[in-house]
């Protein structure tokens, strides 16, 4: 097995000389490894992949997914989603092929690393723009993902677009460059997987601080002695290329038993991390908000006090699990909730379902539960939708990697998006049921104002304390406490329009109906502040351009748009008040006229 080591480790070490290689280079030579790969000797059998092989047991494997200090540790399957997650941005399926049965992501990953050919023909990169797709030669195809020996082809091409695309500014790039970067950032992607430069699976020695790759390993110890992991980990490779479940099976009992021996609090936290997501709590969530969404609006219309108990004890229990789930976050991570955008659509979604809560448990009427259900299940799918980004707890850049201040302004602030949000929603719901039922009665009328007075309070003192804070954090950062940033505009918006919904309703401007259409605009400068500073790609808050955001941002603004325009409808044609405005009683001639 020495042999079997030392060529696996020479390999990773002639895949290192890459990282040096300007991106244009690693483009034109990506996956041209003659000298790494006897292709014959490695050649796919065709035998399908025996049951013996212990994959679930790799997927346990701890791993590092970042190649910096202090990166995070998880476990091998989920590294294996992350990577294939930023490759095609479509896990567990074979793209192109809708009625193919789905492949863990976990299966792809030793592929890449063991089986190269077979991983050539995996279709995980994703080309979204149709010019794009045209510069790999595929110029009437329809297709979105594409696989390395189609693209192989034409990597001097990509090379000379990519190149292009970088001189340009990155504000004035158009969606074409766009794609073609985020194609070039794929290729490298593979390119680490298939030198061995990533993942990092082998634990830190006694002198070193970090977790390192099989090239690294080769790099560090060309006259030591190899870590018994590296040896465990090629004689993986070496078993799942030749189908050779036993030994396999040995090497990844070898490796456990050597983490275990070292590193159980690692261990833990994978097995952890891996019963998370095969448990998903966050997509049972969305599920049982719908359930309690749909019983909600059936008590509206019959069974009125079994529907709105039974939605409220689902939405309860949901609330449960969802803060569980939260909790596990927090502990894998190490950090508060809330640290990128993918986190803040989840606790967006939790504060709104809390607050939503206590909202029901006041008033009795169903409102809050309908609110928390739909609120909770829309963030939710867009948390799934940020989730494509890779890994949704991965290593903070350095400025934001300080517990103290995501622990209370990222948090605050976060819970005064929430707040609006949840005002303006309660503001569409009075919308729509003054004008298409007649179920908003005077009674009703003034519950559902107080309810969006009281939101908008929280929702006022949650954004003014959070931005507070964020200027301190920034003073302290950067040497500023305020730089007129993008984030910081939409967050000083925030505030300002909350207070002009306060002093208009205690001036006497508004009541009931007018503090809901302006708290229904709440939610497009909420909306602003959250997704659409990033949108212009400057600033220090700036997490990156999301081609697919522009679009439902426009949406959602102009539905609100649409919702505000239905508020301000005269009250005669509203469905609630049609009666009341009829009943104008006048006099002619004596004759009470209705």
């Amino acid at each position: 097995m020495e042999e079997t080591q030392r060529k696996v480790l020479q390999s990773a070490a002639a895949g290192e000389a890459t990282g040096r290689m300007e991106l244009v280079e690693v483009l034109n030579q990506l996956l041209d490894r003659a000298d790494l790969y006897d292709r014959d000797t490695w050649a796919a059998s065709g035998v399908a992949l025996s049951r013996d092989l212990r994959q679930q047991a790799t997927r346990l494997s701890p791993a590092a997914d970042d190649d910096t200090a202090g990166a995070r540790l998880a476990p091998s399957q989920v590294m294996a989603v992350n990577r294939r997650l930023v490759a095609a941005a479509y896990p567990g399926l074979m793209p192109g092929r809708p009625m193919q049965r789905r492949r863990p992501a976990m299966h792809w990953l030793m592929d890449v690393l063991a089986r190269p050919d077979a991983a050539d023909r995996h279709e995980v990169f994703r080309i979204d723009h149709p010019d794009a797709v045209s510069a790999i030669g595929q110029h009437h195809s329809d297709r979105k993902h594409f696989s390395i020996r189609e693209i192989r082809p034409h990597m001097a091409t990509l090379g000379q677009k990519t190149n292009e695309a970088l001189r340009a500014p990155s504000a004035q790039r158009t969606a074409y460059q766009r794609n073609i970067l985020q194609l070039s950032r794929q290729l490298r992607l593979f390119d680490d997987l298939i030198s061995f430069r990533d993942p990092h699976v082998i634990p830190p020695g006694v002198a070193d601080h970090d977790w390192m790759s099989l090239a690294a390993v080769h790099r560090h110890q060309q006259h030591g002695q190899v870590p018994d992991e590296a040896e465990a980990w090629s004689e993986m490779l070496y078993g799942y290329h030749r189908y050779d479940a036993p030994l396999f099976n040995r090497a990844v009992v070898s490796y456990h038993g050597q983490l275990a021996a070292g590193h159980a609090d690692a261990m833990g936290r994978a097995r952890l991390e891996t019963f998370f997501n095969r448990y998903a709590p966050f997509y049972k969530s969305i599920i049982l908000y719908v359930m309690a969404f749909v019983l909600t609006l059936g008590s509206w219309m019959f069974w009125h006090r079994p529907l709105q108990r039974t939605a409220l004890g689902i939405l309860i229990v949901t609330l449960i699990l969802h803060t569980a789930a939260l909790t596990v976050r927090v502990y894998l991570s190490g950090r508060p909730p809330v640290t990128n955008l993918y986190s803040s659509a989840v606790f967006i979604g939790w504060g709104c379902v809390v607050f939503c809560a206590v909202l029901e448990l006041i008033h009795r009427n169903g409102i809050g539960t309908c609110l928390g259900a739909f609120i909770g299940f829309k963030s939710l799918l867009i948390a799934q939708a940020l989730s494509t980004d890779g890994d949704t707890m991965a290593v903070l850049q350095a400025v934001l990697d300080t517990n103290f201040w995501l622990a209370t302004h990222v948090v605050v602030i976060t819970l005064g998006y929430a707040a609006t949000f949840l005002a303006g929603g309660i503001g569409i719901l009075y919308i729509l049921r003054g004008l298409l039922t007649t179920s908003l009665s005077k009674q009703e009328v003034k519950k559902m104002g107080q309810m969006i007075y009281g939101v908008i309070c929280f929702a006022m003192l949650f954004s003014f304390v959070g931005t507070v804070l964020g200027g301190i954090w920034a003073d302290q950062s950067w040497g500023r406490f305020w730089g007129w940033d993008p984030k910081e505009n939409g967050a000083v918006l925030i505030v300002l329009w909350n207070a002009l919904i306060l002093h208009a309703r205690w001036g006497g401007m508004v009541r009931q109906r007018g503090i809901a259409v302006l708290a229904v605009f709440g939610n497009i400068v909420t909306s602003w502040s959250w997704f659409g500073t990033n949108m212009l790609g400057v600033g220090l808050h700036a997490y990156g351009f999301i081609d697919s955001a522009v679009f439902y941002l426009l949406v959602f603004v102009f539905s609100h748009l649409g919702f505000m325009a239905l508020g301000m409808i005269p009250l005669r044609f509203w469905r609630s008040f049609r009666t009341e405005a009829a009943a104008v009683v006048r006099v002619d001639q004596g004759v009470a006229v209705t």
